[in-house]
C-alpha cells in the first residue's frame, strides 16, 4: 500500500517553495500525494492562486475555506478557528500517513494543531528560523513542537530545533527547499515575461514585495510611505510590485499599493500574484529585490541579485552578502537602493557561494518521507541538550 503524504499550502509563496517536493512525491511509486489548499489560495482578492496548482497538473483533494473579510487581529483569530474545523474534517476524510507543512503562518499552525489531535505525524520544513519582526516566530516554534520530522535549511537552524528538545535523529539539514526551483526551472526570457505581464520592464527595474510587520503595525503606514518616497528618487527604474499576503494589515497595504500604482501609470505595475515562474523570472532580470519578503533572503541570492531588506520583519534569518539591511526611513531605503544598483556591489556577488544548490533538496526530503519508520513516530519525548 502506498504511503499517503498530505501537503498543506495556504499562499502563493509557500506553494512556490513546495511544488518541487510535491512533484517528487507525485512521481514516486511508493507514495500517494494528497494536497490541501487553504487561505489566500481560495480568495479572489489574493488571486485565486489554487488555479496555479491545478494548472501545474496537481489534483487538490481538499479546499479548506477560512478567510474572513476582516484582517484585523480578531478577524485573523476567527479565520484560524474556521481553519481548525476545516482541517479536522479534511484529515478525517483523507487519512494521511504524514502531513507536510512549511513555515510559520497562522493557517499552517491550525493545520498542525488538527493533525496533532488526529495523531498524524507532521513533517515541518523551515523550522528553527527567526523572524523577529513578526509573530510568526511563536507560531513556527509551536509547529516545531507539534512535528515529528524536521527539515531545516542550515546548521544554525538545526541547532535551534534541537534546543527545543527535538529528536536529533529526525532533524534533517537539507537546505532551503526553494533553491531547487531556481536551479531546476527554465525561466522566461525577458521579452516573453514582458509580454505575459503586458508591461515593459526594460533593463532597469525593481521587484518589490512589502508584507505586514505584524508586531509593529502602528508604524507600518509611515514605513510604506517612506518606501514609496525612496522609489520615487529613482525615476529611471520601473517598478514591478507583488501584493502583500493575508496577514493582519495586508489589505490596507494592498490598497496603498494600488493607489501608488494608479498615480504612476506606465512606470509601476502591481499584481496580486505573479505565479512562481513569472516571479522568479522577474527576479532574474531585476536590478534589485526590494521590501521585506523572505524571498529576498532565500531565493534572490541564488540568482546573485541584490536585496534591499527593509525593517525588522526578517531580523534573525541568515544573510548572504547580497542582502543589504536598512531601516524604514526614506533616506535609509534610498541609500540602500543606491548601493544595490552600484556596479561595485554587484561585481562582489559574482563569486558568492550558495550551499545545497545541487537541485536535490526536495528529493532528499521525499526520500525521508518515504523511508522513515512510522511505527512509534508520533510518540515524542523531550531530548535535553547534553
Amino acid at each position: 500500500m502506498k504511503r499517503k503524504i498530505c501537503v498543506v499550502t495556504g499562499t502563493r509563496a509557500e506553494y512556490g517553495l513546495l511544488c518541487r517536493l510535491m512533484r517528487e512525491i507525485q512521481s514516486d511509486g511508493g507514495l500517494e500525494l494528497q494536497i490541501i489548499a487553504t487561505g489566500a489560495h481560495l480568495s479572489p482578492e489574493f488571486g485565486m492562486t489554487y488555479r496555479e496548482i491545478e494548472k501545474a497538473g496537481f489534483v487538490i483533494h481538499e479546499k479548506v475555506e477560512m478567510l474572513l473579510s476582516s484582517d484585523t487581529p480578531v478577524g485573523v483569530t476567527k479565520s484560524m478557528g474556521l481553519a481548525l474545523v476545516g482541517f479536522a474534517d479534511a484529515f478525517a476524510r483523507l487519512m494521511p500517513d504524514i502531513v507536510v507543512v512549511l513555515g510559520d503562518r497562522y493557517e499552517i499552525l491550525a493545520a498542525a494543531e488538527a493533525a496533532m489531535v488526529a495523531n498524524i505525524p507532521i513533517a515541518h520544513i523551515h523550522g528553527g528560523e527567526i523572524t523577529a519582526g513578526a509573530i510568526d516566530d511563536s507560531m513556527r516554534h509551536a509547529i516545531t513542537k507539534m512535528a515529528q520530522l524536521h527539515f531545516v535549511a542550515a546548521p544554525e537552524y538545526r541547532k535551534r530545533v534541537l534546543q527545543l528538545g527535538e529528536n536529533p535523529a529526525h532533524v534533517y539539514e537539507v537546505g532551503a527547499v526553494g533553491i531547487d526551483n531556481i536551479v531546476g526551472m527554465a525561466l522566461m526570457p525577458l521579452g516573453e515575461l514582458e509580454e505575459s505581464l503586458q508591461f515593459p520592464l526594460g533593463d532597469k527595474f525593481f521587484l518589490v514585495t512589502y508584507h505586514p510587520v505584524t508586531i509593529a503595525a502602528a508604524r507600518q503606514s509611515d514605513a510604506l510611505q517612506n518606501l514609496f518616497d525612496a522609489l520615487d528618487l529613482f525615476p529611471g527604474y520601473r517598478i514591478l510590485i507583488t501584493k502583500a499576503n493575508s496577514d493582519a494589515g495586508g489589505r490596507e497595504i494592498n490598497r496603498r499599493l494600488d493607489e501608488y500604482t494608479a498615480a504612476r501609470k506606465g512606470r509601476v505595475a502591481c499584481y496580486a500574484s505573479l505565479g512562481q515562474l513569472r516571479y522568479l523570472s522577474a527576479m532574474k532580470y531585476a536590478s534589485a529585490v526590494v521590501g521585506n519578503s523572505s524571498s529576498g533572503l532565500l531565493e534572490a541570492p541564488v540568482l546573485k541579485k541584490p536585496t534591499v531588506n527593509i525593517g525588522s520583519r526578517q531580523q534573525g534569518r541568515l544573510r548572504y552578502p547580497s542582502v543589504i539591511d536598512c531601516a524604514e526611513g526614506k533616506d535609509a531605503i534610498a541609500e540602500a537602493l543606491g548601493k544595490a544598483v552600484s556596479a561595485e556591489f554587484r561585481r562582489g556577488l559574482d563569486n558568492m557561494a550558495i550551499p545545497y544548490a545541487d537541485g536535490k533538496i526536495a528529493r532528499r526530503i521525499k526520500d525521508v518521507l518515504r523511508d522513515v519508520e512510522l511505527e512509534g513516530l508520533f510518540q515524542k519525548k523531550f531530548f535535553d541538550l547534553k
